[in-house]
């Protein structure tokens, strides 16, 4: 499971963002947001994991991780309004499987 959903966050490009839950459905584990999570913190920062939301484009981590994801996406030029990323402007699209 880990190694797919891994596959699928590395598909997500610069200045564009997922959800844990679309990245679990692009991965084929509908459901599976939680698992996206442990597959992040276990890849040992390979992965372009600023990129990953939670629903409604929140930054779900908390204290310095927090504001590292969101000066990480920043600079991507990423927007925000009213702390959350503008997923109409930002959202990556999978293709369907």
């Amino acid at each position: 499971m880990f190694p797919a959903i891994r596959r699928v966050v590395m598909k997500i490009p610069r200045g564009r963002v997922a959800t844990y839950g679309g990245v679990a459905r692009a991965a084929g584990f509908e459901g599976a947001s939680r698992q996206v999570a442990w597959a992040l913190r276990g890849a040992g920062g390979r992965l372009p994991w600023h990129r990953v939301l939670g629903a409604g484009g929140r930054i779900l981590l908390t204290g310095e991780s927090g504001i590292e994801q969101r000066l990480r996406l920043e600079a991507e030029g990423i927007e925000f309004r009213n702390g959350r990323v503008r997923l109409d402007r930002h959202e990556f699209k999978f293709r369907a499987r």
